[in-house]
């Protein structure tokens, strides 16, 4: 089977992508054969904020026969059969909750999936992946992992400290992934995550989502496939090629989407508000890998894996097997 052919072919699941919030780019997803889309609902927003911007998706998906919202591996299954992209919403970060686990069950019900705990700030939960200390899971958050698994939310440790998502493996009773991190044996900052993390997360049964924000990729300001390529082989290398799948992150302040005088605009606003420190994310412009610029070039990374030696069976299951088998599992259907 070529290239093209087995992208068109597989379940292609971009577990990370922001950029949704604008969705004039579903059409770029589509375009790259991306079958489950996951878009960000909430990065450190409240409980009302995080509502208002799933109504908007509620919304959408009413008119919009594209889409479908899924909450098992069975409605996923037949939207790809149907040709229609099924619909995950993602929370990066757990603030959405404020105070209440009740709050769990309402986004679950509301069509959220997956949730990360922090978005590298602490919280309610712990501590995050920029904070200074790392002191770990709090008692609240020990009962939204338990809340989590019984509800059928994945739980998400991206941007999250370490030793909160080690916590958080060791509490959860159902997989836990890293819907888009990279391995700091790659490329060491301090988003990426320790071979400690990736070999908890596989123990529990997780997955780790290669991201393709350049600056967790390599120090290249343009990093290039091959180098995004490496974050994937060395997990797959470390605990076997079931734990690594895709979490791309684009957003909207990445080249190709932004011009530079909005995207440093946006760089200096997060900064500002805490939820970036300059020494781990560093100024635009943002150059994805190069073949895999934009979501609507995803097919050339199929093309790559082959030209790396990854079988089809590999190919696959870090496209999207891997992430179907955590959801079934998380979900419990």
């Amino acid at each position: 089977m070529d290239s093209d052919a087995l992208h068109q072919d597989a379940l292609v699941i971009d577990a990370a992508a922001p950029l949704l919030r604008n969705r004039r780019y579903i059409d770029h997803y589509i375009a790259g054969g991306v079958d489950v889309l996951v878009p960000t609902v909430c990065t450190n927003d409240n409980a009302a904020q995080a509502l208002a911007t799933i109504a908007g998706w509620h919304a959408h998906l009413r008119k919009d026969d594209r889409l479908r919202l899924v909450t098992s591996v069975a409605e996923i299954i037949l939207a790809k059969k149907a040709r229609k992209a099924s619909v995950i919403l993602h929370a990066q970060g757990g603030d959405l909750l404020e105070n209440k686990i009740d709050f769990v069950d309402v986004f679950k019900a509301l069509g959220v999936g997956i949730m990360q705990f922090t978005y590298n700030e602490k919280n309610r939960l712990g501590d995050g992946a920029g904070e200074r200390t790392d002191a770990g899971l709090s008692i609240f958050g020990v009962k939204v992992v338990q809340r989590c698994n019984d509800v059928g939310i994945v739980i998400d440790g991206s941007h999250t400290g370490c030793r909160t998502t080690l916590d958080a493996m060791e509490n959860s009773s159902k997989p836990v992934v890293f819907s888009h991190a990279n391995p700091k044996g790659v490329h060491d900052t301090a988003r990426n995550i320790t071979d400690e993390q990736i070999k908890a997360c596989a123990a529990t049964g997780g997955v780790i989502g290669a991201v393709g924000y350049p600056a967790f990729v390599s120090d290249a300001a343009r990093p290039s496939l091959d180098q995004f390529i490496d974050h994937i082989a060395y997990v797959a290398d470390l605990v076997g090629v079931e734990h690594v799948s895709l979490g791309i992150d684009y957003f909207e302040g990445q080249a190709g989407v932004a011009d530079d005088e909005r995207a440093i605009k946006e760089y200096e606003g997060r900064i500002a508000e805490g939820r970036w420190r300059r020494s781990d994310y560093p100024p635009p412009p943002y150059y994805y890998p190069e073949g895999i610029e934009t979501p609507d070039k995803l097919a050339s990374l199929t093309a790559a894996l082959i030209r790396r030696g990854f079988s089809e069976d590999d190919i696959r299951a870090i496209l999207g097997l891997n992430w179907l088998r955590v959801l079934k599992t998380c979900w419990g259907r």
